[in-house]
This record gives structure tokens, C-alpha cells and sequence, in this order.
């Protein structure tokens, strides 16, 4: 499995750094986790081939996440694909982003590729092909937000962590994350790697909760430039074993395991 770091930034803005968005590959399928604003760019500066994406998973609706998916598509069209693509969303909002791609001029009728909505329930193995899947579990990235699902009934405040797996690798990934408890989300199972967003958590407190993970190697991404400081001094004064566990990602970075 092959894993490529399309971008590693927060929902701010940055010359430096992308989006964040995590490219997950098997043998014969190119998973791509979010498709946040400006990831057409984002995939052409890691030298990605739009068409080589065989599906996307949205896991939650900021636009960080998911706002770049028209313009994605538009350039499948634009780039001639004729294969159909997979959206991998949770129920609560295929409406939203169906009817977002309908209002961005997107209509079934104009493509030449269908787009197959593939939907994940919380808690469920979804099989992508063969011996890639995953598992989604809800976070508690919104629960701040969760106090006004009275008065917007139709919002989804779905956020979603992952487990995947192919063949007979796992990875751990966290997406945006609302508390220490999210890192461990997972617990019960082990894992080859463990990807956790950076952004939400203190510094602090984010190394000490992640140093417990039990997992060879531990990728930082989703991080502003505000915070990175902290983070590289956090992690340059931690233990020795600490320092060789925890990696801060950057944009491009790409490796197989």
C-alpha cells in the first residue's frame, strides 16, 4: 500500500501548503480522503494523474474537506475520463453534495463518466475492491456545532475517522479530530501506521496522547504553519524514542508500506 500526503495544512489558507488530503493506494485502486479547496492544484503539484483517482471519500463537510470536489470532476471531464468514479459519503449528507455538484452545473446527462455514490454507515465495513476497505467511525470534530442540530434538522454534523485496510495492512487515519478521546477511537485494533490530524488539539497535549499509540510510526498532517513551531519544539525536547516515532508531514511526502 502506497501512501502520499496530497496536502497537510489546516482550514487556513496557506502559499506553502495544501489542503489536507491523503491519497491511499492499492495494487489496483487509488483512494483519495477528501477533496478540499484548491485540491485540483494540490493533485498537479504532486504530479497525480486526475484520472488515476478511482474514488474519493468525504469525511466531513467543511469546506477544507470537500469544497474542491466540482472543480475535481470538471477536470476528469476536461482531462477525457471515461471510467466512473467513486463517492464514498456518509447518509446524512449525499444530498448536500449531489445537490452542490447539480448547482456547480455538474449534470449526469453532460458527463461521459458516471459517478457512483457509494454510501458508509458509522461503525461499517465498507469493501472498496477485494482486499481494500475501510471503517468509519464519528468524531467529535463537530460537537461544537451539535448544540444547533434542533434548529438546522437537515445539516449533517457527521464527521468521520478511518480505519482502513489492504490485504493485510492497516492504517489508523483521524481526520479532524475534537478531543484526546478521538486519537483513540480505534483502540481495539492495531495498526501498521497511524496518520492524526494536528491542528485541534494543544501541542502538548496532542505528543502526549499520540506517544501512547502503539504503532511503529505516527505521521502529523492537518497542521497550520502557526502551530508547526510548536509541534518541531515539542518534539525536539521530547525522549529519543518519542523523536524517532512521531513524523511531521509535508506536502508530496509519499512512501509505501
Amino acid at each position: 500500500m502506497k501512501i502520499t500526503f496530497v496536502g497537510t495544512g489546516s482550514g487556513k489558507t496557506s502559499l506553502n501548503q495544501f489542503h489536507s488530503s491523503l491519497l491511499i493506494s492499492s495494487e489496483s485502486y487509488n483512494l483519495l480522503i477528501d477533496a478540499g479547496d484548491g485540491i485540483s492544484r494540490a493533485l498537479l503539484f504532486n504530479e497525480i494523474n486526475f484520472n488515476t483517482v478511482d474514488g474519493i471519500v468525504i469525511t466531513h463537510l467543511h469546506p477544507d474537506h470537500f469544497a474542491g470536489l466540482p472543480s475535481l470532476i470538471v477536470q476528469m471531464k476536461m482531462a477525457n475520463r471515461k471510467k466512473h468514479l467513486d463517492i464514498f459519503i456518509h447518509p446524512s449528507f449525499k444530498n448536500v453534495v449531489i445537490d452542490f455538484l447539480l448547482r456547480s452545473y455538474i449534470f449526469p446527462e453532460r458527463n461521459k463518466f458516471e459517478i457512483q455514490y457509494k454510501i458508509f454507515n458509522n461503525d461499517e465495513l465498507v469493501k472498496i475492491e477485494n482486499d481494500f476497505s475501510f471503517i468509519a467511525r464519528k468524531n467529535s470534530h463537530l460537537s461544537g456545532l451539535w448544540k444547533y442540530e434542533a434548529i438546522y434538522p437537515t445539516i449533517s454534523f457527521y464527521s468521520a475517522s478511518l480505519l482502513l485496510q489492504s490485504e493485510d495492512k492497516k492504517i489508523i487515519y483521524t481526520s479532524d479530530i475534537g478531543s484526546v478521546e478521538d486519537i483513540f477511537l480505534f483502540k481495539e485494533f492495531s495498526s501498521d501506521l497511524f496518520i492524526s490530524e494536528a491542528n485541534h488539539l494543544e501541542p502538548t497535549l496532542l505528543i502526549e496522547a499520540i506517544s501512547k499509540i502503539e504503532t511503529d510510526k505516527i505521521y502529523l498532517t492537518h497542521f497550520s504553519e502557526d502551530n508547526l513551531k510548536s509541534l518541531s519544539e515539542i518534539l525536539a525536547s521530547s525522549a529519543t524514542e518519542i523523536r524517532s516515532k512521531i513524523i511531521i508531514t509535508e506536502d508530496r511526502l509519499s512512501f509505501q508500506i
